[in-house]
């Protein structure tokens, strides 16, 4: 059986799924939608950076591509910066009896304990009505934080602490949006960007620590955050944007779930804009790494390192895509409502040898 599938976007996660979607015969692409005037009418698979066609042009028609009535919407949208929009969208496609996979809204990929219920209900409802699911996830958050330590946790006999950590130079992370805008890279250290706004990196990354305690039927006390920032020491060169002596290149945030005294579930990212910052700061498995660290019996340490064409951060954008597409077939073939990883069955990279 094909899957009818429509790539929502062809940003730097969504071209790469484009790629994904193509290469996979369980699935058929029927549409893809874009943003603006200058890549309407362009086919897929130049849209995808691939030498051949496939007679899929893309439209920023969003009506036209609902009522293709696809099996399943690979939406990778930025939503970062318009987290109510997306909601919204998420919604018209579910209520249109459209499946939905997604790499954001992030919080999306475990809302309860994070999320009012206001809030999430309507989601849950639209899927209802349409007789549809949703999946959000992606690398980080997403496998990297709730399969693979969930993996690992399989073979403890005991477990005292779970560590799930991104140790990344973001250097050659083609996203000036994130890097600048929201993460804050470049700017004053006392001027807080979106990313660490009070309450914003428990909304976001609070819903990594959240599935895992349900996962590992864990009751915390409270969830929290803490974040430090240190400065450029010598001019920096990232992308075409020069980061000042003295301005923000290096940031390093937790977010914890507590019981008691204890932070016993632990999300951390280590970022850096160049590799001689921060010494004293976790250090990488080679450029870039996701490490999980069960402290217990017995005690577990995995440092999954990650290449693109020899590049860490382009590495993490390709399997955030395929992730996504890959989750397909089991998404569709769900029950109805908002998914979480552990709803899912082990899904795989079907047919992809070559």
């Amino acid at each position: 059986m094909k899957y009818r599938v429509v790539q929502w976007s062809t940003g730097n996660v969504g071209h790469r799924a484009l790629r994904s979607i193509i290469a996979r015969p369980e699935l058929e692409l029927v549409g893809v939608w874009v943003s603006s005037d200058a890549k309407a009418g362009k086919d897929a698979g130049e849209l995808a950076g691939l030498d051949h066609e496939t007679g899929v042009l893309a439209t920023n028609d969003a009506q036209a591509l609902i009522d293709l009535k696809p099996d399943c919407i690979i939406h990778t949208a930025m939503a970062d910066d318009r987290l109510m929009e997306a909601v919204e969208d998420l919604k018209t496609f579910l209520r249109a009896g459209i499946n939905v996979v997604s790499s954001s809204p992030v919080f999306l990929q475990f809302p309860y304990g994070t999320l009012p219920d206001e809030a999430i209900n309507p989601i849950i409802e639209a899927a209802i009505e349409g007789n549809a699911s949703l999946w959000v996830n992606g690398i980080d958050p997403g496998w990297a934080n709730d399969w693979l330590p969930l993996l690992l946790s399989s073979g403890s006999e005991r477990i005292d602490k779970v560590i799930c950590s991104e140790i990344m130079d973001y250097s050659t992370y083609d996203n000036p949006k994130v890097v600048f805008d929201i993460m804050g890279f470049g700017s004053a250290l006392d001027e807080l960007p979106m990313l660490l706004q009070p309450g914003i990196l428990t909304l976001a990354w609070g819903s990594v620590i959240r599935q895992l305690a349900d996962a590992l039927d864990i009751e915390l006390d409270s969830v929290t955050q803490h974040f430090e920032r240190l400065p450029a020491t010598e001019e920096l060169l990232v992308g075409k944007r020069t980061i000042a002596v003295g301005t923000a290149a290096a940031l390093r945030f937790q977010v914890h779930g507590v019981r008691g005294d204890r932070e016993i579930l632990t999300l951390e990212h280590v970022t850096r804009l160049h590799p001689d910052l921060a010494p004293d700061w976790p250090q990488p498995a080679g450029k870039g790494c996701y490490r999980v660290e069960i402290e217990g019996e017995p005690d577990y340490l995995l440092d999954l390192q990650l290449y693109s064409n020899g590049d860490h951060a382009e590495a993490g954008v390709v399997g955030t895509a395929a992730r996504l597409v890959s989750a397909v077939p089991a998404v569709v073939q769900a029950r109805p409502g908002l998914l979480t990883a552990t709803d899912l069955p082990l899904t795989t990279g079907r047919g992809l040898v070559s």
